[in-house]
């Protein structure tokens, strides 16, 4: 094998080791996300992690988070909750923060 064989070999293995951590992260995210919005709409702890599966699920609709922030929101606002599209948007990212560094901390 060659150098540039085995440079190209150890690229594609980062690449797909990277993705594959930042899938775990998102998925974090999602599911710290889906425990916090579970607590502002009062969900019991059964209740609370059926929509907790819910939300991490709803990250599949769709490439990227938005499909997640639409569900967040929409049942947010079915409840009456005063918390705005901002408010969850700050929460997600300083819960992205918190997963990567759990993520990491298990790889």
């Amino acid at each position: 094998m060659t150098s540039f064989d085995d440079r190209e070999k150890a690229f594609e293995s980062k690449f797909a080791h990277d993705e594959e951590l930042q899938f775990k992260v998102n998925a974090r995210r999602n599911k710290l996300l889906g425990q916090w919005v579970a607590e502002k709409l009062g969900k019991s702890s059964a209740d609370a992690e059926a929509y907790v599966k819910d939300v991490v699920m709803s990250d599949f609709e769709a490439p990227g988070h938005e499909d997640v922030l639409h569900k967040v929101m929409k049942d947010l606002k079915a409840a009456g909750s005063p918390v705005t599209r901002e408010e969850v948007c700050a929460v997600s990212e300083r819960l992205l923060g918190e997963a990567r560094t759990l993520v990491m901390h298990e790889a």
